[in-house]
């Protein structure tokens, strides 16, 4: 059983000015470092003393980590730009709204004003099981607390689990993906470029793990192509309450019509497994096809392929098939 403690544990504070500076004080410290973005989820698990790092790192001094620039078509996002910011920009609204769809139905405005898109995209599972202390797979124990006959797990997952059933709950993630974003991490090992498609995995690769980020590493920025600037897009988020609550699933499509036909698209869902799901066989099935309704219905019945669920998220299946089926339609607009 938890035990919850409101109060949080000691930790050195760092506050660096630069990205270097930043870095040299994660490699000094390892994995007993933690990155603090916009803070809103940090707070939660050091209050409940589930997570206890010996450095916190806080980025929020560091001014070009939230800048938004365009250059070649391609708009770069820093990871430490609020939300509120990627839905004002103006190059963000003129040529990848998807993003703004998403970034708009993330939590609340005042959530919005100070959680960043590094910290939407990188944020853990809200599996309750976890995040209150259990010790669970993800916590290093050896069972899945969600998937037993009398779990809670309506919330939890219907595709890609292994082992571990939580799902990754970010609302701006499957529009990155389905924009073929690239994410840009720093380390004191240099520089690399991840696409958004494989930045996110699966207890399969990692069951402690959410993203490719490993300590030491500081999320940059998020570069998005010129490949789907200004295309046809859909994004829907499924939620208990209209206000201030994580996907049950939401879905982004982007896709490429001419005359009526599907040249190209791009369909990802969240909510529905440990990472944001691209329906690569829906895609396939109905690329090159006439946009109608019996070419929404194919995606919606290939998507739901191979589905798992459990005990109170057979619901989920329903669901995420009439949500392929309307980002299908949604090319129509």
């Amino acid at each position: 059983m938890a035990v919850i403690r409101d109060k949080m544990p000691a930790f050195q504070l760092f506050q660096p000015a630069s990205t270097g500076e930043a870095l040299g004080v994660l490699d000094q410290y390892g994995a007993d470092a933690w990155v603090l973005a916009g803070g809103l989820d940090s707070w939660d698990w050091f209050k409940d003393r589930v997570k206890k790092p010996a450095a916190v790192v806080d980025l929020g001094a560091i001014d070009s980590l939230r800048e938004i620039r365009s250059f070649g078509g391609t708009v770069e996002i820093g990871a430490m730009a609020t939300l509120r910011d990627v839905t004002r920009n103006e190059d963000v609204m003129s040529q990848f709204s998807i993003l703004v769809d998403a970034a708009e139905l993330a939590a609340s405005p005042q959530i919005r004003n100070q959680g960043t898109i590094g910290g939407n995209i990188g944020q853990d599972t809200r599996c309750w099981y976890y995040r209150d202390g259990w010790s669970c797979y993800r916590a290093g124990g050896n069972i899945c607390y969600a998937d037993t006959p009398t779990a809670m797990n309506r919330e939890h997952a219907i595709l890609g689990a292994s082992r571990c059933v939580a799902v990754n709950p970010s609302d701006t993630a499957p529009a990155l993906v389905a924009l073929d974003a690239e994410m840009v991490i720093e380390s004191a090992a240099g520089r690399r470029v991840v696409p958004a498609q494989d930045f996110f995995i699966g207890p399969a690769i990692d069951i402690t793990r959410m993203t490719v980020l490993e300590p030491g590493d500081i999320l940059t920025s998020i570069r998005i192509p010129s490949t789907w600037a200004s295309q046809r897009f859909y994004f829907e988020k499924s939620r208990d309450r209209a206000v201030w609550d994580f996907p049950l699933a939401n879905i982004a499509s982007a896709a490429k019509i001419n005359g009526g036909v599907i040249e190209d698209i791009r369909i990802v869902a969240n909510g529905v497994a440990p990472y944001p799901v691209r329906f690569v066989a829906a895609e396939n099935a109905i690329r090159g096809q006439e946009l109608n309704e019996q070419t929404a219905e194919l995606a919606g019945d290939v998507a739901i392929r191979g589905v798992n669920p459990l005990a109170h998220n057979g619901y989920k299946v329903t669901l995420l098939r009439n949500l392929v089926k309307r980002s299908v339609r949604g090319a129509e607009a």
